[in-house]
């Protein structure tokens, strides 16, 4: 996956129709890696989202390591948040991860109003794991 968090900020603000900003959401998503299949089990999946979504973490060594994330869901345009997440916190420091303000990003977006509810409350779902991988990397011995 290539795009940026600020990539893809700048497509939304391009974007004038919702139906439009789904599509590029869906789009996203196509970009995604293939997921590995070892990791399409109970261990990988996102607790709290209605459709299926699984998180595979790959930590550096260090006290504040880089953490990469790959993801994948069965839903189109979940695949799609899952690409924007990716895009916003995959390659950063634990630290930053965790200080990301990952609520106003996706406001910046105008996601959180127009999302389902389940959709919405999946997001955060994914965003809670992904901290708490980041957390759990920090307490890592150096």
């Amino acid at each position: 996956m290539t795009a940026t968090i600020q990539a893809i900020r700048d497509d939304f603000a391009f974007l004038d129709d919702w139906e439009d900003r789904y599509r590029y959401v869906i789009d996203l998503g196509e970009t995604l890696p293939p997921f590995p299949d070892f990791a399409r089990d109970s261990a990988h999946k996102v607790q709290g989202c209605v459709s299926q979504v699984w998180l595979l973490t790959d930590c550096d060594d260090g006290g504040d390591p880089i953490i990469r994330f790959q993801g994948d869901s069965d839903a189109h345009i979940v695949r799609g948040l899952v690409a924007i997440l990716l895009a916003l916190f995959s390659g950063r420091r634990a630290s930053e991860i965790i200080a990301t303000d990952a609520e106003d990003v996706l406001r910046s977006l105008g996601l959180d109003e127009h999302l389902t509810p389940q959709r919405a409350n999946g997001l955060r779902s994914m965003v809670k794991r992904i901290k708490h991988d980041a957390e759990s990397a920090l307490r890592q011995p150096a």
